[in-house]
């Protein structure tokens, strides 16, 4: 029989299926059916900037009112500059008496202080890791590469300074080069990548001429960026790599643990095809391994990464090259009309 047990920023996994951060885990009942259908672990949804400071706006205009009315009992009620969303933090802590299974949590800051302040808050909150959010929207036409990057880096080696826990980093596609901006995080000790995050990208509904934002859950194929950066990784790093986006089916986390990830994150298919998936996908995960011989995840995990194959072009350019110079077979399937 198949063994699904896989490691993940040194924790024990009972799967490798990880569900990512999304609105479907605010749910306990929810959260309990992720875990009965055999999710190794859960990240809980992300803590975001904009909701600390807009409860610290909050909580200072309120007690400006209230100083207002009572001026007398101004010098009692100090200046906060943020004071926390409490109610993320509850909610969180509910989340975790309701499982078993690791549970996960993902902060989304901007400032460095707001950083530290709420990783050390989600760790006392019982998270038994934590997922940081990495990334930055091109708005500044003065800011370079370089100096995103190093000031990304810096939070991270604070962060790793501050915690107990294992502390992962969850990144976008779009560096110069990725590779490069892992390596140096890689050096800080970081215990995991996830590859990649998955963006909201705006929309223009153009009979009412406004901005709308669609649901952007991944389709079919989307995992090919994350399939090939976690075979360049696999065994080029000391930090774990779980993949995202993209992966729907049991054959896609096949081929991310075939390529090297030592877990995936699903989060779309838990949208279309209803939490319960997680059980067939690993279904379809252990009749593979039944069925090539293997006892356990470790024994194929990275079997066809860049660092163990032979073939040095698998994951480079020249199968651009070779798609280019064998275009005529798409016509097989797509014949010009």
């Amino acid at each position: 029989m198949a063994d699904l047990k896989t490691k993940y920023l040194g924790l024990e996994l009972k799967s490798p299926i990880v569900v990512g951060a999304c609105n479907l885990v605010a749910d306990l009942d929810s959260l309990k059916r992720m875990e009965a259908a055999g999710a190794g672990a859960i990240v809980y949804k992300s803590l975001f900037e904009e909701q600390i400071q807009l409860e610290a706006l909050e909580m200072e205009q309120g007690m400006e009112d209230y100083n207002d009315r009572h001026a007398e009992m101004t010098s009692l009620f100090p200046n906060l500059e943020h004071a926390g969303p409490k109610e993320h933090l509850f909610n969180f802590k509910k989340a975790k008496q309701a499982l078993t299974i690791p549970l996960i949590a993902s902060l989304n800051a901007v400032y460095d202080v707001t950083w530290v302040d709420y990783a050390l808050e989600l760790e006392k909150a019982g998270a038994d890791a934590l997922e940081l959010n990495f990334y930055s929207v091109p708005r500044d036409f003065n800011a370079n590469g370089k100096t995103i990057e190093d000031q990304q880096v810096a939070i991270l080696k604070e962060i790793m300074d501050n915690v107990k826990i294992p502390v992962s980093v969850k990144l976008s596609p779009y560096y110069s080069n990725p590779l490069n901006l892992i390596k140096q995080m890689d050096e800080t000790g970081v215990n995991g990548f996830v590859l990649f995050n998955r963006l909201f990208q705006p929309e223009i509904d153009i009979t009412n001429e406004e901005h709308h934002f669609p649901w952007n859950l991944s389709t079919h194929g989307d995992a090919r960026l994350s399939l090939r950066y976690a075979g360049l990784l696999h065994n080029r790093i000391k930090a774990d790599i779980i993949a995202n986006t993209g992966v729907l089916n049991g054959n896609d986390v096949i081929q991310m643990l075939l390529a090297g990830a030592n877990s995936v994150q699903v989060v779309s298919s838990l949208y279309k095809n209803r939490i319960e998936v997680i059980a067939e996908m690993l279904a379809d995960l252990k009749t593979w391994m039944d069925a090539k011989g293997y006892k356990s995840v470790s024994e194929f995990r990275g079997k066809l990464s860049d660092a163990t194959m032979n073939d040095r072009f698998a994951y480079k350019r020249a199968q651009y090259v070779d798609i280019l110079y064998n275009s005529k077979n798409i016509f097989e399937t797509y014949p010009l009309r």
